[in-house]
């Protein structure tokens, strides 16, 4: 896992990845299903992580590494942890298992707090190792990594991980602070469980709150109910034309190849499975990937 650190570090910022991040959560329900996905409402817990200068050393990391392998569900897999003196904050060698030998900075030997952050992203490489999904860009794969450890209920710790001051400049991840937020408050959405109270670090909590006004607003996106008038009267001129407005806008309008009828197609703002539904006034549509009913105004 990447660390990106120091006084003189520059940290990104914004929603440089926001399609792989995007692409990344539809991915994760079409291979974990809904109910899969579901199954992980309870995110990691606060106490699982602590981890101070009391605790002996590796006892103390075979702990929180057991309780991140039973948060992400792998009761089968044991994780050995080792320290050495390494550039990243920590990586994982993938193996057929049921043990898997997890590396991490010396520097956790004595900045224990953040010792579960690292481990939270490599465990859940071993979690997408096991279910066969990855994307094919190194890269990429590692955004998926973070933005499932964030959805699946342990990548909050990532985002506590951030701290940017005169003295600290720290950052765990490929995502970007705001990134995490975006995931976390989807996440939040999906199974009404806030995570907002466990962090520790104020810009942790900042960058939340910036990624989920995001989150939100793709809850108002025309053709759903809940467009502002704005967005209302921009998706009624593109209908009346049958074209996509400029400027990025997410529906698509598309002609019935077997009479006039005309439909609209646009993201789920939960999963982001595409829907295509019937032009024609107010209308409840179905996810058919996550199963969230919409209310939606075409």
């Amino acid at each position: 896992m990447e660390e990106n650190g120091g006084p003189g570090a520059i940290i990104e910022h914004g929603f440089p990845h926001l399609a792989v991040v995007r692409a990344s959560i539809t991915a994760l329900f079409r291979r974990m299903s809904a109910d899969g996905i579901r199954a992980y409402a309870t995110s990691f817990s606060p106490a699982d992580a602590a981890f101070d200068a009391s605790d002996d050393l590796h006892l103390g990391a075979q702990r929180v590494a057991s309780a991140m392998v039973r948060a992400l569900r792998l009761p089968d897999a044991r994780m050995v942890v080792a320290f050495r003196p390494m550039e990243e904050a920590a990586t994982v060698e993938l193996t057929a298992g049921p043990e898997y030998f997890i590396e991490v900075n010396d520097r956790f030997r004595t900045h224990r707090r953040d010792l579960a952050a690292a481990l939270s992203h490599e465990v859940t490489h071993v979690l997408l190792h096991r279910l066969e999904l990855a994307f094919p860009d190194p890269v990429e794969n590692e955004i998926l990594t973070d933005t499932a450890a964030a959805y699946l209920g342990a990548g909050w710790l990532l985002l506590d991980a951030y701290r940017e001051d005169a003295l600290t400049h720290q950052r765990f991840g490929y995502l970007t602070p705001e990134e995490f937020g975006y995931v976390l408050a989807k996440r939040a959405a999906l199974l009404g469980e806030d995570p907002s109270p466990w962090f520790t670090s104020p810009q942790a909590y900042e960058a939340y709150v910036r990624g989920s006004a995001l989150a939100a607003r793709e809850h108002r996106r025309a053709p759903l109910a809940a467009a502002g008038p704005l967005a209302r009267r921009r998706y009624a001129r593109a209908r009346r034309t049958g074209a996509t407005p400029p400027g990025g806008s997410a529906y698509r309008f598309e002609r019935e190849a077997s009479g006039p009828g005309l439909r609209v197609s646009f993201p789920c703002p939960v999963c982001g499975q595409r829907l295509r539904v019937p032009v024609g006034g107010r209308l409840r549509a179905r996810c058919g990937l996550c199963r969230t009913v919409l209310e939606c105004d075409t």
